[in-house]
């Protein structure tokens, strides 16, 4: 598991913005290329790996985007700040003095807002507004800026994974680098379905790679593996807790893109239960995955998500708990490894198949 949280680590310190994950995809694909039959990357900038099985399984696609939330630049003001615009859902305020790097060549810069000594009343009791904010990279003047920076450049939070606390890693990305580095752990072993590994794109943004992914794979089942929501901190009423940090990997029985697949979702439980790992529901509907547009492809795919608790979730400092990790990946592995069971798949020809 060390070699899986060090992959997890460098992943998180690559930037791979919606639309720009080329640095994330070039490091999977150099950990991943011995393990696979063949891999290639499509149109959009998919990572879609193959793995032939050893029997007559049914054909699994498991995904993992490769995206990350971030800014892109908008404008260059005279004075040399920038203005932004976000990528993905970021909350105003987490913004605020936020440290970024941008572009190619990561040019370093900071999230400015007006000094609480100069806010009036209503600014301090009130939202942060986005329009308000500036990126700051020391130029005098827009020349200057212009000089390092263009209008589409891309920019992502400049925070480090660190390890903290009780057994736990503090990271931008964890959303979804910690779906990309437990993909590349499963992809090192054998099952008896073939594997479809697909690492995807612009999630973010509209779940858009995991679309194109699918038509390509055309599978019979997918786990997707994500990053998710949890808020176990204090004054906070359980029910709101999505998910509680250390309390194992994480399944969704419905959100607002997908109502996952009760077969699939019990084989999951029933391989935890047998094998001892932990494992907790998601309490809360909020949010969607990858899952969505997965299960609408082609005549239909049943999905199941197996997920990572994440405090502090779209922020530079995203936190897990490494226990979740490791059983992230033990978990699913068994998943794939006692497939295939009792799932009803509706061929397209009429009849039904059960594997």
């Amino acid at each position: 598991m060390k070699e899986a949280l060090n992959n997890l680590k460098n992943l998180t310190a690559l930037d791979g913005v919606s639309g720009e994950e080329k640095p994330v995809r070039d490091y999977i694909i150099s950990k991943v290329k011995d393990y696979v039959d063949d891999y290639y990357v499509d149109n959009l900038g998919n990572l879609i790996t193959y793995k032939k099985g050893t029997g007559n399984g049914p054909k699994v696609m498991l995904d993992a985007h490769m995206d990350e939330v971030g800014l892109i630049i908008t404008l260059i003001n005279s004075d040399g700040l920038l203005k932004f615009r976000t990528i993905g859902g970021i909350e105003a305020r987490v913004l605020v003095g936020k440290r970024v790097r941008i572009g190619e060549n990561g040019v370093p810069g900071v999230i400015g807002y007006k000094p609480l000594h100069l806010q009036s009343s209503k600014e301090r009791g009130g939202t942060v507004d986005k329009k308000q904010l500036t990126i700051d990279i020391g130029a005098k003047n827009k020349e200057q800026a212009e000089s390092k920076v263009e209008i589409g450049d891309l920019a992502a939070f400049e925070y480090n994974p660190v390890e903290f606390g009780d057994n736990k890693l503090m990271a931008k990305a964890l959303d979804d680098r910690v779906g990309c580095a437990v993909l590349i752990e499963l992809l090192k072993h054998n099952y008896e379905s073939d594997i479809y590994g697909c690492f995807t794109v612009q999630e973010e943004i509209g779940l858009k790679g995991a679309k194109t992914a699918t038509f390509q794979v055309k599978p019979d089942l997918a786990l997707i593996l994500e990053g998710t929501t949890c808020y176990d901190v204090p004054d906070t009423k359980e029910y709101g807790m999505s998910t509680i940090c250390g309390g194992g990997p994480a399944l969704t029985i419905m959100d607002r893109s997908v109502i996952t697949d009760k077969e699939l979702v019990k084989h999951i439980t029933d391989t935890a239960k047998v094998h001892g790992i932990p494992y907790q529901f998601k309490r809360t509907i909020s949010g969607g995955t990858n899952a969505g547009r997965i299960q609408a492809g082609g005549t239909g795919v049943k999905v199941a998500i197996i997920a990572l608790p994440c405090r502090y979730i779209h922020s530079p400092v995203s936190v897990m708990d490494i226990d979740d990790f490791e059983n992230m990946i033990k978990l699913s592995k068994k998943v794939l490894e006692t497939l295939p069971v009792s799932i009803t798949l509706y061929r397209e020809q009429g009849g039904k198949v059960n594997v």
